[in-house]
């Protein structure tokens, strides 16, 4: 089966990302294919997170395991299959590409495609740039500031990076719907 992942930026209005890959490859080759779509080294810690309607964070798989005393359970990327954990269309996840200032991307799966296949994940579409892949705190403060100076102060919870809440019409496929796939 595909899965077909739509991505969007919080902080780039017209960047899209769309990742076709195998409902039984890892997260790791997901992982793999949005940092080689988007021009990312491959250096960070990142995890992805499953989450609800509301996009709270559920579940983490994890790049590397953090903390083995915990009684939960940890789910690596490498070790993990996407099918293992999204099973219906519209499951969203978070995609934390740069933990030191909780910067993400938002995803959803928009699409599954049974009886077919994929033995490498596909970018299918890329629209727009995608945001630096890190900044510093001083860069991250300076860019609050502008953000700040432009919108009162009882918005600026809601323009704050890593802020879990965005325009859902970001995941409009308009225009993706004449992809196709490989058998």
């Amino acid at each position: 089966m595909i899965y077909k992942f739509c991505i969007v930026s919080d902080e780039v209005d017209n960047f899209k990302l769309e990742i076709a890959i195998d409902s039984d490859d890892t997260f790791l080759r997901l992982r793999n294919a949005i940092l080689d779509s988007i021009g990312y080294t491959k250096d960070q810690l990142d995890s992805f997170f499953i989450c609800d309607d509301d996009w709270t964070k559920r579940q983490e798989i994890t790049l590397e395991e953090m903390d083995t005393d915990s009684d939960e359970d940890t789910w690596l990327m490498e070790d993990t299959r996407l099918n293992d954990l999204i099973e219906d269309e519209g499951q969203k996840l978070i995609y934390v590409f740069d933990y030191l200032t909780d910067r993400c991307f938002f995803m959803e799966m928009k699409e599954m495609q049974p009886g077919k296949s994929l033995l490498d994940p596909l970018c299918q579409r890329k629209v727009g740039n995608a945001p630096k892949q890190v900044i510093d705190i001083e860069e991250m403060n300076e860019n609050l500031a502008k953000k700040s100076a432009a919108s009162s102060i009882d918005d600026l919870d809601a323009d704050f990076y890593g802020d879990e809440s965005f325009n859902e019409d970001e995941f409009d496929l308009e225009g993706f719907d004449d992809m196709s796939f490989k058998e």
